[in-house]
């Protein structure tokens, strides 16, 4: 099953915040032993935002949507959701629950009578209509609720509510997809080297060992070692280290000079 990341916003695209739900994402994923596909960046385009949420339906992978289910007028995605869906937008009956229980908590709080029929109340329902059919994600922050249609979930941009709200999903609809021992990876400088003669062993690699992943990462002006090929292996358990092992075998008849180990 693969994994992938929507992101939505004006507001990260003109640089006015920074993006902080891709690392933590790959942070949440990897503590389960699972990792990250995709990600994709839109603004507040109603147009570019259904285009990707189409895609995301279609794509049977699961995917995480953060920002712009709010009820304000630059607050898009629950429409465009509805629109790629091609089904019609319908208050959710336990959200709206929530919704007012909510209200009631603030008026508490503020020591206020609860009027309900004041507009700024019947606004905020609003936050509760989902595309006809969508099963409720709940909030702990203040119990207004996100929603997931299939395979595809979708949060407030607000990392306060977003965050526990994927881990809710990852571990109440994926527990099964958790895996016991969390991928990591091997890796080592290599100096001077070119990656087109590398090529050939990297492929070796990936074709002798099942689940693991061969990487070339190349610099040209590091400050310590210069032009290097960080080259390196990810997977888990023993393979890894069957695969990690095969790879400086493979860089010792080559005659690589090697820097540093590492292992993340």
């Amino acid at each position: 099953m693969n994994f992938g990341l929507i992101i939505v916003g004006d507001e990260i695209l003109s640089g006015k915040r920074e993006d902080k739900h891709l690392p933590k994402v790959i942070e949440l994923l990897g503590k389960r032993g699972l990792a990250l596909s995709w990600a994709r960046y839109v603004g507040d385009d109603p147009q570019r935002i259904t285009a990707d949420l189409k895609h995301a339906f279609s794509s049977g992978d699961v995917v995480f949507s953060c920002g712009g289910i709010g009820a304000t007028p630059d607050d898009h995605t629950r429409q465009c959701a509805a629109a790629a869906l091609g089904v019609p937008l319908a208050l959710h009956p336990q959200a709206h629950a929530l919704i007012v229980e909510r209200m009631q908590d603030v008026a508490r709080e503020k020591g206020l009578p609860f009027e309900p029929e004041r507009a700024d109340n019947l606004h905020r329902l609003n936050m509760g209509t989902f595309p006809a059919g969508a099963q409720i994600i709940p909030n702990p922050f203040n119990k207004i609720a996100g929603f997931s249609v299939g395979n595809v979930f979708f949060v407030p941009g607000f990392p306060v509510m977003a965050w526990p709200m994927i881990e809710w999903v990852l571990d109440q609809r994926f527990a099964h997809l958790h895996q016991s021992q969390a991928q990591s990876e091997k890796s080592v400088i290599v100096m001077g080297a070119m990656e087109a003669t590398l090529t050939p062993l990297m492929e070796s690699i990936e074709a002798a060992h099942a689940g693991i992943k061969v990487f070339s990462l190349p610099s040209v002006d590091h400050p310590q070692w210069g032009a290097h090929i960080e080259l390196g292996v990810k997977g888990a358990g023993a393979a890894l280290a069957a695969a990690y092992a095969e790879l400086l075998a493979g860089l010792g008849r080559h005659g690589a000079k090697l820097g540093p180990e590492l292992v993340r």
